[in-house]
């Protein structure tokens, strides 16, 4: 009996205790950024070629100046908005979506995080934030303003949306 109650004890230690991560919430300050002239510092033609070039683009200001700029991630990967998926708050507050997402974009009711820029000191690539109001975030890039622990960018598909957010000191959930 005591030796079956002991093995119980361990199996659900052993299945439970590897899903558990530590998650640490900290205050942040948020900014929002997208991939555009304005907030990556890119420009269309470079001038080495009386910009002629114009299908090109190149970063224009920065560490990177005069290198192409393709808009991919410190980490290598395009940078996205998040997406709850299918089923979400989104889902019940425009239920009437749910048809037409299913049927002309079955794609888009798949989840997926966002991108969440950081400095890799203190939050490594890969580290998973939830962030009020935009959802889940992977650090999947670094930003050349992004200094210390408390700051974190927040990448949004339009510029508008990121003019929206703008900057905000949110309670960020962290798990690393």
């Amino acid at each position: 009996m005591r030796s079956s109650r002991c093995l119980l004890i361990l199996l659900f230690s052993i299945l439970l205790l590897p899903g558990c991560a530590h998650v640490e919430r900290r205050t942040l300050e948020t900014t929002a950024y997208c991939g555009c002239q304005q907030c990556c510092s890119w420009e269309r033609g470079s001038w080495k070629f009386l910009k002629l070039d114009f299908w090109n683009t190149y970063y224009d200001a920065g560490p990177d100046k005069g290198k192409p700029y393709r808009g991919h991630t410190a980490g290598g990967g395009k940078p996205r908005q998040p997406n709850p998926g299918l089923i979400s708050t989104d889902s019940l507050v425009h239920p009437w979506m749910i048809p037409p997402r299913i049927v002309l974009f079955p794609w888009l009711g798949l989840p997926h995080p966002g991108t969440v820029a950081a400095d890799t000191k203190y939050y490594p690539f890969g580290t998973i934030m939830y962030v009020p109001g935009y959802g889940e975030g992977v650090v999947e890039d670094r930003g050349s303003a992004i200094k210390g622990s408390k700051r974190i960018d927040l990448y949004f598909n339009s510029h508008q949306k990121a003019q929206e957010w703008g900057r905000q000191k949110l309670p960020v959930k962290i798990k690393e």
